[in-house]
């Protein structure tokens, strides 16, 4: 059959230059008119006509199941959502957008010039995929919205039937094929338990099932897990996947960080039940909830797993740009199922989500400080002040380390033949001290600011002069501060670096990675007088001279002094490492004083190979004349009104003195190690900025951290926007749009991350990828029937946990019937799948058939025994050292996790490294795992202790191998299996080799 068509353009080959005008509709390629009276068009029936494959007489294509995975896989890459990749303008995802005859007309061409794809794209579509366009086109080319951007909405159920089982049922009936009988009550049990709580049951716990596997026993023992401790334990360690956990911030150097209090919080909020939007919310923006408590603090370490880069010659803010990019994808991720990462560097290719979209996004997420958080709690305040009033005691013996005078032996005989004076004595040297110190008596004045301002942190301009600085940091930070002119002359100006809790241990300074935590490096202060009018030019004060109550450099053997911060050089300066949390002064002389009224401008310049900023500190001025004013911490009452007597006497002017001369630096240590205590357990939380200092955020070209153009707002792609509501603007809206009823996706994607946790495949199963190129739901009623009844149900994923392995289709048999087996059981779930267990799983229920496992939660990682070369690879090169007695015993999930030498047992079982999330682990099979099983330290620790637990067991070797075959696999094993083991015992004469063999059983690290 063939259509007459009116005039119109004809489409130019596909490799010719694609900038030229033309359609398809709007098609970009070169312009080939050609005027034709009439074009004889061959219809999509050509096939039936001319040899080509003939049309089914069928119904037509569904759009979303059949033609949209076609068009994706083989078309959107050109001609979809992104247009700075787009050819010829041409779209192919939106409907009338392009004109579909001529298109199938090239995908029919037999012309490599004209056809579509072009063979240069490896992309050919084959005739079952030609044909399937085909027909969608003849039907009227009808598109529908992407599946998983529609609401869901529950299908009923007949009453009496259990949801589960009433979709899966459907589907296999239709393929003609039906569920596997129940499964044995003995492997059911060891499933369920497993899934629940990553554990398995005891003998006595199973073989009360099997005395009764009604469905009322068997609902009772779900309850009674899901209330169980280990839940938690079990549940906490997938989510942990999610958000990319581990006890070390990554990259070159992985350092050690304190993150473990998320993590239990993790644990504890699934225990308790928390509903799936707040268990959200608290993560995503607790800190913004009104009256955040510590926990909403702790929760929002979500986003402060992110891995930290400490290397000495980053730029601290392009690697804090990394993190944010890690944020955006973690988010699409684990809760909308896209990949938003593809849109980092130019408009999603298959998704609608633009590059301006992503970076919305970002700036979603992006408006936070990333300060330490301590958690108070009242033992920790005990520990504190236990701590404070050992500092307290070294404080006040400090006097007795003095060193003694060298005598006439040690030291030499003086020129009159007399001993040589004991001026070393503490007495002689506090004298000497105070003589200097007490001409220190100037008076200081503080000055307010009128304007602050630098070039990367925020300024804030606090009570009594304080200015404190917040958010970013880059290696060479530059503070601006405007004051107004004295009323007296000014003759020297005084720093004070003050502590502070909300920096890095207390401050003074904000350095937060590669050198010591709140230090601080001033690299150069200058000093100018302001422009008093506008015919003014400012005049550079110089500075005659500097000192300070304390002054060490962290790196090297160099000075830095206040001297140092006033050369010239940004290369030297002042610094005051070791000394974290202490109250610290320079004072600058000036060359010539300031007049009086005459407005004062200081810049000062931090920095070195890190970030070094001061956080929290203070100016004052003096306008003393005749002794040059020096730094000190004492008052100046206290230094004008006591003699040396009473100054030796005063508690304050001791301290001063014992903490500032040399002779007694190594014990002032161990008082400055008490005095940092904190005041409670640090973790990394999230913290929104003040509304006077948001921070901006920008689109980046391709990507690049070095190539931002504009600012962009906050917002979410417009394809995820319901009708009439506004896009979030902050934190904590946007974690509640998450979770918003009108969301269709979150609900799904957690529902599906659920199933595939039970049955090994997602009923998507691209657990990541909800969008075009994910793969199409394989029981989609099913799906939309979970996601429902989990918003329904409170966001109750307990019940959702329950709903599902109370159905007939888990509790199913996994025994492969050959004579009546399909190769898409485990899809279509004729039978249950056979599953390896997860890494810790794996090392917890061998602990636990051992009789080893420690049941204590929560509090710090503890280290199991491992092979010693396993970090050797390490930049760290840090050596292991297991744990002693029940803490090398505890459960996988409070194992050690160094994001550069993952624990050897868990990465060979395909555990995460924790440095990117994970919402799928892979599995593979190696002989390395079969090794680790037979020789890892820790796996012949239990084979050992499991041996001795079977020799100690009542009966003869066949009862103690059946006990210890039961507490490992819960089944009972068959005469032939005892017969086998029972030979190899009475071969070998060795119980913990008899162990190995069991713990090496594929049956002991497979969920059947």
């Amino acid at each position: 059959m063939f259509a007459l068509l009116p005039y119109r353009q004809t489409l130019p080959p596909c490799s010719q230059n694609r900038s030229a005008m033309g359609p398809l509709r709007r098609c970009g390629w070169p312009l080939y008119t050609i005027v034709y009276t009439s074009l004889l068009v061959v219809s999509l029936t050509h096939g039936a006509q001319g040899g080509g494959s003939p049309v089914a007489a069928e119904d037509p294509p569904t759009f979303n199941e059949q033609v949209r995975p076609i068009l994706s896989n083989h078309c959107f890459a050109c001609h979809g959502p992104d247009e700075d990749h787009r050819e010829a303008g041409l779209r192919l995802d939106l409907p009338d957008e392009a004109d579909w005859e001529e298109v199938v007309s090239r995908i029919r061409s037999d012309d490599a010039d004209v056809r579509m794809p072009p063979p240069h794209a490896n992309k050919p579509l084959d005739a079952e995929q030609i044909n399937t366009l085909g027909r969608w086109v003849e039907a009227g080319a009808n598109y529908e919205e992407h599946w998983a951007f529609v609401a869901p909405v529950a299908a009923a159920v007949p009453q009496g039937v259990h949801p589960i089982d009433h979709f899966v049922d459907q589907r296999l009936t239709r393929e003609g094929l039906a569920r596997a009988p129940a499964a044995d009550p003995l492997l059911l049990i060891r499933r369920l338990y497993l899934d629940l709580i990553g554990l398995p049951p005891s003998v006595a716990q199973a073989d009360a099932f099997a005395a009764d596997p009604s469905p009322e026993a068997y609902g009772q023992i779900v309850d009674e897990l899901l209330q169980r401790d280990e839940y938690g334990e079990r549940w906490a360690r997938r989510w942990l996947d999610l958000a990319r956990y581990a006890d070390t911030n990554g990259y070159e150097k992985d350092r050690d960080r304190s993150m473990w209090p998320y993590r239990d919080w993790v644990i504890d909020a699934i225990n308790d039940g928390m509903p799936f939007d707040r268990f959200t919310i608290e993560q995503l923006a607790g800190d913004m909830l009104p009256g955040a408590g510590p926990q909403q603090r702790v929760a929002t370490g979500f986003h402060r797993n992110t891995m930290l880069n400490e290397e000495g010659g980053i730029d601290p803010m392009e690697f804090r740009y990394h993190a944010m990019t890690d944020r955006v994808a973690t988010t699409g991720t684990t809760w909308l199922g896209l990949t938003t990462g593809c849109a980092q560097c130019h408009t999603h290719k298959y998704d609608p989500i633009t590059h301006r979209d992503y970076f919305g996004m970002m700036a979603l997420l992006n408006n936070v400080d990333e300060p330490d958080y301590f958690i108070r709690s009242e033992q920790s305040l005990e520990h504190q002040a236990s701590q404070w009033a050992k500092a307290d005691k070294i404080l006040l013996g400090l006097e007795s380390h003095w060193p003694e005078p060298e005598s006439s032996e040690t030291a030499g005989e003086s020129s009159s033949g007399q001993d040589a004076p004991s001026e070393n004595t503490f007495v002689a040297a506090f004298s000497a001290w105070w003589s200097v110190t007490a001409k220190q008596d100037a008076s200081w004045a503080t000055i307010e600011p009128t304007a602050v301002s630098a070039n990367v942190p925020y300024l804030m301009h606090e009570d009594d002069g304080i200015i404190f600085a917040g958010g970013d940091t880059s290696k060479h930070d530059i503070y601006s501060l405007a004051y107004p002119g004295s009323k007296a002359p000014i003759t020297a100006i005084r720093l004070e670096a003050l502590p502070d809790q909300r920096l890095p241990k207390s401050g003074p300074g904000s350095t937060y990675y590669e050198g010591p935590k709140g230090d601080f490096f001033l690299s150069e202060l200058e000093i100018e007088t302001a422009a008093e009018d506008s015919g003014t030019e400012p005049q550079r004060i110089g500075i005659a001279g500097a000192s300070q109550s304390y002054a060490k450099n962290h790196f090297g053997s160099n000075p830095a002094t206040a001297e140092m911060a006033c050369d010239g050089d940004l290369q030297t300066g002042w610094s005051a490492s070791g000394r974290p949390g202490l109250r610290h002064i320079a004072v600058f002389v000036l060359e010539k004083p300031i007049p009086a009224g005459t407005p004062l401008n200081l810049r000062m310049h931090f920095g070195r190979h890190f970030a070094s900023s001061l956080g929290k500190f203070r100016v004052s001025v003096t306008n003393a004349t005749g002794e040059k004013p020096r730094a000190t911490l004492l008052a100046t009452e206290l230094l004008q009104s006591l003699d040396v007597d009473a100054a030796k006497a005063n508690r304050e002017v001791r301290k001063a003195f014992l903490l500032g001369t040399e002779e007694l630096e190594k014990t002032a240590r161990q008082w400055v190690s008490l005095r940092s205590t904190p005041p409670g357990t640090p973790t990394l939380v999230m913290r929104e900025r003040p509304p006077e200092h948001p921070r901006p955020t920008f689109l980046h070209r391709r990507g690049e951290y070095t190539q931002p153009t504009e600012q962009v707002s906050p917002r979410v792609p417009d394809v995820l926007r319901w009708a009439g509501d506004a896009s979030p603007t902050n934190r904590l809206e946007f974690a509640r749009w998450i979770v918003a009823r009108d969301n269709p996706l979150t609900a799904r994607v957690v529902a599906n991350r659920a199933w595939a946790a039970f049955f090994g495949n997602g009923i998507v199963n691209t657990v990541t990828d909800f969008g075009m190129q994910g793969s199409p739901p394989s029981h989609p009623q099913l799906l939309d029937y979970l996601a429902v009844d989990l918003m329904d149900g409170g966001w109750d994923v307990k019940q959702l946990h329950r709903l599902i392995v109370t159905s007939a289709t888990y509790q199913q048999s996994s025994r492969i019937d050959p004579s009546n087996d399909d190769p898409r059981a485990g899809v279509l779930l004729s039978r249950f799948p056979r599953k390896r267990l997860d890494a810790e799983v794996i090392r917890d229920v061998s602990l636990a058939a051992a009789g080893l496992l420690e049941s204590k939660m929560h509090g710090p990682p503890v280290r199991p025994p491992q092979p010693a070369a396993a970090q050797a690879a390490n930049y760290a090169k840090s050596n292991w050292h297991a744990s002693e007695g029940a803490d090398r015993y505890r459960r996988g999930i409070y194992t050690y996790q160094q994001r550069t030498a993952p624990f050897a047992m868990f990465a060979t079982f395909d555990a995460g490294s924790g440095e990117s999330c994970l919402a799928r682990r892979d599995v593979s099979n190696t002989p390395l795992q079969s090794l680790t099983l037979m020789n890892d330290p820790m796996f012949i620790e239990i084979a050992e202790h499991f041996g001795s637990e079977m020799a100690d067991a009542a009966g003869d070797d066949r009862d103690r191998i059946r006990l210890g075959f039961r507490r490992l696999l819960t089944r009972c094993p068959s005469p032939s299996e005892i017969e086998m083991l029972t030979a190899f015992h009475q071969q070998h004469h060795d119980w913990a080799a008899t162990a190995r063999v069991l713990l090496c059983l594929d049956e002991s690290i497979t969920k059947n």
